[in-house]
């Protein structure tokens, strides 16, 4: 079960799988979907898409954005307003802007 808390934003052009027992704060965006960094890219609207994994035990605070490509261990925290660009490793508590580890969790 993942309670889903406020206004959560799935953009899912490619696959997003979500563990067991996974809490989502309100207000979290994950997308799957980027743009060119080059003009003619985005002139032509192509999209890059890349799935998004979210482990098992994972507590998501409140606007927390993650990107496209993002694998996230099981029992990680994601503290509230973190914007997740690289993937996140087991047992961790991440957050700012780039979300970055603060500590490691037993």
């Amino acid at each position: 079960m993942i309670p889903l808390r406020g206004h959560n934003i799935l953009l899912d052009v490619a696959a997003v799988r979500i563990g067991n027992s996974c809490l989502i704060g309100p207000n979290t965006l994950i997308t799957t979907v980027g743009h060119s960094l080059d003009k003619e890219g985005r002139r032509e609207r192509i999209g890059i898409c890349k799935p998004v994994v979210i482990g098992n035990d994972v507590w998501i605070g409140g606007n927390v954005t993650i990107l496209p490509g993002v694998h996230i261990g099981d029992n990680v925290v994601i503290a509230a307003g973190a914007v997740v660009t690289k993937d996140i490793p087991d047992n961790c508590v991440v957050g700012g802007v780039p979300a970055k580890k603060i500590k490691d969790l037993r």
